[in-house]
């Protein structure tokens, strides 16, 4: 036999206290209310015109969300006609004005912003250049097809949908199906 307590007999055992009738547990007390994901997160106030996005955990402008998967990929896919179409040179000159609005021209016209969440803010014409030149390295044979399938993984498999180049610029790729990133020019 055990030379222990017994724990089958009430009273002898030393469990956890148990608050009294009516009375919070005294562990409650170490989650802020409200703070049942990550610590701070839930109560950190939102600007005005912003929401907190549940799915990315990112705090973003009202009218807009992360860009989907599938939205993402088709991006990637119609800049190869809209390459062909302006013959190349067109896509580029095409891109380098986007970027100064923060897109590219598949963005563009798809109604996509790349948005950085650190400033919430677009990101500049030199922000997207960099953003951009870092997808230069998917071009290197062998080396840049791992990098871009290590990319394309990461993508998959992270809630903001970053691929390496996102990770790389601190961005992260939003939908602005009605523009509210865009306002209409007024003619003056």
């Amino acid at each position: 036999m055990s030379q222990g307590q017994d724990w089958n007999v009430p009273g002898t055992a030393q469990a956890y206290p148990q608050p009294a009738a009516g009375q919070a547990y005294p562990q409650a007390a170490m989650v802020a209310a409200g703070a049942y994901g990550v610590p701070g997160l839930a109560t950190a106030p939102v600007p005005p015109g912003f929401y907190f996005d549940q799915l990315s955990g990112q705090v973003i402008p009202e009218g807009t969300q992360v860009a989907s998967v599938g939205r993402r990929i088709g991006s990637w896919f119609l800049s190869i006609p809209l390459f062909i179409v302006t013959l190349g040179i067109g896509y580029i000159i095409w891109g380098a004005m986007s970027w100064a609005d923060g897109r590219t021209p598949t963005q563009q016209v798809l109604k996509m912003q790349t948005w950085k969440p650190q400033t919430r803010a677009k990101t500049t014409w030199t922000e997207q250049f960099l953003r951009e030149i870092a997808r230069i390295v998917y071009c290197i044979p062998i080396i840049g097809w791992i990098v871009a399938v290590v990319s394309f993984f990461m993508f998959l498999g992270n809630k903001e949908h970053r691929t390496i180049h996102d990770q790389i610029g601190g961005t992260i790729v939003l939908h602005d199906p009605n523009l509210v990133l865009h306002p209409a020019k007024t003619a003056s």
